[in-house]
């Protein structure tokens, strides 16, 4: 009951910072994306730090107004105090406080100061939060808040609004919540600003049946709370779905994050994710930059393999500006199966997942496991690099199995989807599940998507890890039957064609081919019919 009141709570505040920003203009504004995250963000940074100092000074839990009483603190008390907080923290100042702000709303040039004040937030917390681009620039954590109204008169008035909205209720009672309650909060903070409206290289969106499923894989129940230190990586990461629901499996203090993404706004998004998620520990593994052409994360020179990797990769998008820089020498065993070709049309149908694939393959460890979200054409197409990605896997016995998802289970793309499952070690059987006919079609504003039951996601994990073969549904195969198929992971080509056979005697038999005998003599009639009538049309067309 407490979790529903406080997610309804935590909901109608980011709608009011939206009512905000729609009263002073900035409704679907390219930046009121910016402002909601951040605010909400210096929301929840402030209230993490009172239930965290709380814990370490019961006192100040039991005080009528605990900033109050942190002020009477001498500085070095105060330090001391900020010292036993744990690296997820953000370290306040206490003209960091709401209170402060809420205190100091009536003085001019409010705006500045509200501005400053996260700023100071940002650079005192730069080691922790800042975000680094592939060439080595830091992306702080919050940037000039009131700068994005181009109104400077109304900015002051604007930065009251805002904090006025944000000493209504506390999150500190939330912070035991699970997975769960984060992951709900956060897909409802950003569902307004994550779609794949934004250009080529558009944010996606991932489904989170389509996450779960990935993870419950990847990660079984049995495994749950063995694995330790685990490095997961998601070279594609969007706004970190993926990422998140692994970490989740794994346990969050039993792994670390790795990302890239191109996008400022997902590594933005992301950062916000791994925050509210308590995985504070990965925001320096976040990079910001072009995972295909500068893969950031190394060892020794050398491109770091890991131990989990899922990724949703964009299929398809005009990559022609950087190809040819892909064919150096330290890329050719990296792009082992080759470099998509430049069309003289439709540069931007170039299939940039090839490449991720490939990427992620190279990255994976000998031990490794790796969930991809690819095009069904890939598991089929009978040449090219799809063809030869799907050899390597076979051929090296390194491929766990495929989940073909129904189609429109991205409301945002018709293209249909499948799942890609590696597994360094899996030398024995590979599963592969043709769930194409479940789920429920609705539709998702202009678009229909299908949703899964939770039976039914349910139902492909549970016979994907435990290796089950079901009538039209899944098939367990060896990697030799693979290959006589000319190594297609397509479920449908493995099924037994069944035949039914009916006990019938010979008159019963007799009355059916009478049957057939009456129903072609129709058809000859209808086929007679229909040829004289075309005759006489073309008569009167050439009398015409």
């Amino acid at each position: 009951m407490v979790e529903i009141e406080f997610q309804q709570k935590t909901k109608e505040l980011i709608d009011s910072l939206k009512s905000v920003c729609a009263n002073y203009g900035l409704g679907n504004d390219g930046n009121e994306f910016k402002i909601i995250t951040q605010v909400f963000l210096y929301k929840f940074l402030n209230d993490k730090f009172a239930f965290e100092i709380k814990k370490i000074n019961p006192k100040l839990a039991v005080a009528e107004r605990w900033e109050d009483e942190i002020a009477k603190l001498s500085d070095d008390a105060f330090d001391m105090l900020k010292l036993q907080l744990g690296p997820d923290t953000a370290r306040l100042k206490t003209t960091h406080f709401i209170s402060y702000l809420f205190n100091q709303q009536n003085k001019a040039d409010f705006a500045k100061l509200f501005d400053d004040t996260l700023m100071d937030i940002a650079i005192t917390n730069n080691d922790i939060y800042a975000v680094v681009t592939d060439s080595g620039e830091k992306i702080r954590l919050f940037d000039r808040v009131s700068e994005f109204l181009t109104d400077v008169s109304k900015r002051d008035a604007f930065c009251r609004a805002i904090i006025n909205k944000l000493g209504d209720f506390s999150f500190e009672r939330i912070f035991t919540q699970k997975f769960d309650f984060y992951a709900t909060i956060f897909e409802y903070l950003i569902k307004d600003y994550n779609s794949n409206s934004g250009g080529k290289y558009a944010e996606y969106y991932t489904p989170h049946a389509v996450a779960r499923i990935m993870a419950a894989i990847l990660v079984p129940e049995e495994e749950r709370g063995q694995i330790k230190n685990a490095s997961c990586y998601d070279p594609s990461a969007g706004s970190g779905t993926l990422l998140m629901n692994v970490a989740h499996a794994i346990g969050e203090n039993r792994c670390s994050i790795y990302t890239q993404d191109i996008s400022q706004k997902s590594s933005n998004l992301l950062r916000l994710n791994l925050i509210l998620n308590n995985l504070v520990h990965s925001i320096p593994n976040v990079i910001q930059g072009n995972t295909v052409l500068h893969p950031a994360h190394k060892e020794k020179d050398q491109l770091r393999k890991f131990d989990f990797i899922v990724s949703n990769p964009p299929f398809k998008m005009d990559f022609s500006d950087f190809r040819d820089q892909l064919s150096s020498k330290e890329n050719k065993e990296r792009f082992f199966a080759g470099i998509p070709n430049v069309p003289k049309q439709a540069k931007d149908k170039m299939a940039i997942y090839q490449l991720f694939l490939q990427h992620i393959i190279y990255s994976l460890k000998a031990t490794g496991k790796a969930a991809v979200v690819v095009p069904t054409g890939f598991i089929t197409a009978q040449s090219g690099i799809d063809k030869a990605i799907r050899q390597k896997l076979v051929d090296e016995k390194m491929l766990a199995g495929v989940v073909s998802m129904p189609s429109n289970i991205f409301a945002t793309t018709g293209t249909n989807v499948s799942i890609l499952f590696i597994d360094a070690t899996n030398k024995a059987d590979v599963v592969l599940i043709d769930a194409s006919n479940l789920g429920e079609k609705i539709k998702d504003g202009k678009n229909q998507k299908t949703v899964l039951k939770e039976q039914e996601e349910q139902r492909i994990i549970d016979v994907f890890n435990n290796k089950q073969a079901q009538d039209d549904f899944s098939v367990v195969v060896n990697y030799s039957q693979i290959q006589e198929k000319n190594y297609s992971l397509s479920a449908g080509q493995y099924f037994d064609v069944k035949i039914e056979y009916l006990d019938i005697t010979p008159e019963q038999f007799a009355e059916k081919m009478k049957g057939f005998t009456t129903n072609l003599d129709g058809l000859f009639s209808q086929s007679r019919e229909l040829e004289n009538e075309i005759t006489k049309q073309l008569a009167s067309l050439n009398y015409d």
